[in-house]
């Protein structure tokens, strides 16, 4: 009987407290002698008002970065720019950078000038008028053991940093990386954030105009573009419904296909925030040129703005709705 009676004195209440609440409402203001407000409970329900999601703004490209380079252009070195790979904003694609400057480079350069030298003394050492008498030299142990020697040593040499860069670019994703996965169409690029509530970013070619308007290179624009946190580890999938496909940025060393029925992963950390622009690099049918890539590398909290743009949320963030201002009075007058 205790407990009926109590449940039934518990219903009036509820029953009559919107009427008092909309009594004091229609009430001319009343001076209430307030308590001393808890003041952690106030700032944490103030702050939750007042906070304001940052807007994210498409970064603006860098001439030169990301980018194939021009010879014609009057940007300073741009001709030996040419001559090379883009410049690297991955550590692997600096690893990759260095071994062909450093060392596949001057290989190559030195055995064709010695190559070189050597058909030309040969064109005038040994020509008919120089020697009526041809030689019948058929055997010499020395030039055969270092013509084998040498040959193996360049080998050798370029072997070790080549198998090293091999297993680099084939180190596993760490657990924590973000992943996305980019999808080839016929023609066309989408992207997917299955670890920030599965936004799906479809990606299309920019027309010529629209693409110089904006201040970016003409083929190699899109609508929108696949944005990822620099300095982070990022886990990209690729895979395809149609045919193959390749994902492939040269600034960032990364190349992968896309193949249907198959999803291939690679790892990848761009160093620093840009715009970095690559294309398809299989040849998937008759727009093939027309699946341009463009990956926007932004700072943690420019990424996290553009996620909650696109309607995702950040791995781990819970959804805190803002407090009504009319909590925050009844909170600082109790």
């Amino acid at each position: 009987m205790k407990l009926a009676g109590i449940a039934a004195l518990a219903a009036m209440a509820a029953l009559f407290a919107p009427v008092s609440a909309g009594a004091q409402d229609a009430a001319a203001p009343v001076a209430v002698q307030a308590t001393a407000p808890d003041a952690a409970l106030v700032d944490a329900v103030t702050d939750a008002a007042n906070v304001e999601v940052g807007a994210y703004t498409p970064m603006a490209p860098t001439k030169g970065k990301g980018m194939p380079t021009d010879p014609r252009s009057d940007e300073p070195g741009a001709m030996a720019k040419s001559l090379t790979f883009q410049d690297q904003y991955t550590d692997n694609g600096e690893y990759a950078l260095g071994m062909h400057d450093y060392i596949l480079l001057p290989v190559i350069t030195v055995i064709s000038l010695f190559v070189l030298g050597l058909l030309l003394y040969v064109i005038v050492r040994f020509n008919r008028g120089a020697n009526p008498v041809a030689s019948k030299t058929t055997h010499n142990t020395m030039i055969e053991v270092v013509w084998t020697i040498v040959p193996v040593i360049i080998l050798v040499v370029i072997a070790v940093p080549s198998i090293t860069l091999l297993a680099r670019q084939y180190e596993t994703p760490p657990a924590d990386a973000v992943t996305i996965k980019a999808t080839g169409y016929q023609w066309y690029w989408g992207y997917t954030y299955p670890d920030h509530g599965e936004i799906e970013v479809i990606s299309n070619m920019l027309p010529d105009e629209e693409a110089v308007r904006r201040g970016e290179p003409a083929q190699l624009a899109v609508d929108n573009r696949m944005v990822v946190p620099a300095g982070v580890p990022l886990r990209i999938q690729t895979t395809a419904t149609d045919v193959i496909h390749a994902f492939a940025v040269p600034s960032l060393w990364f190349k992968m296909d896309a193949v249907p029925g198959r999803l291939n992963e690679k790892l990848l950390t761009i160093k620093e925030p840009g715009v970095y622009y690559g294309q398809c690099s299989e040849l998937c049918g008759s727009r093939h040129a027309y699946m341009p890539i463009a990956i926007e590398a932004l700072p943690a909290d420019e990424f996290a703005a553009w996620v909650q743009s696109q309607g995702g949320s950040m791995p781990g963030a819970e959804e805190t709705p803002a407090a009504e201002p009319e909590q925050v009075a009844l909170l600082t007058a109790r």
